[in-house]
């Protein structure tokens, strides 16, 4: 399995920004893919995930409001729509798989991981 995401970048408070994540190999019935953050000197935070097979979404707390995960049903490609951004949006911006379709959130329920992508939101 491998994860790609790509799109961050530097914006402005108050911009958006979405994201990518590429996956290959997810030869399964069932997995979920999310969308997870971390901040400089932080730990790794769940911001959304999609059960592929059911199209379901869920989201970390209060994010909700302001973040969109979704995919492509074409390709196996989940996006972040990331609206009205504020700087402690800042972080590098991760994408995680693992098999099932249950509710996960913790970092240490994924198999696997993307390189990252960097955003910088400045105020």
């Amino acid at each position: 399995v491998q994860l790609q995401a790509s799109g961050g970048g530097l914006v402005q408070a108050g911009a958006s920004l979405r994201l990518s994540c590429a996956g290959s190999g997810l030869f399964f019935s069932n997995y979920v893919m999310a969308w997870f953050r971390q901040a400089p000197g932080m730990g790794r935070e769940f911001v959304a995930a999609l059960r592929w097979t059911e199209g379901t979404t869920y989201y970390g707390n209060s994010l909700k409001d302001r973040f969109i995960i979704s995919r492509d049903n074409a390709r196996i490609v989940v996006y972040l729509q990331m609206n009205s951004l504020k700087p402690e949006d800042t972080a590098v911006y991760y994408c995680a798989a693992r098999v099932g379709s249950g509710h996960y959130t913790g970092a240490d329920e994924y198999d696997y991981w993307g390189q990252g992508t960097l955003v910088t939101v400045s105020s």
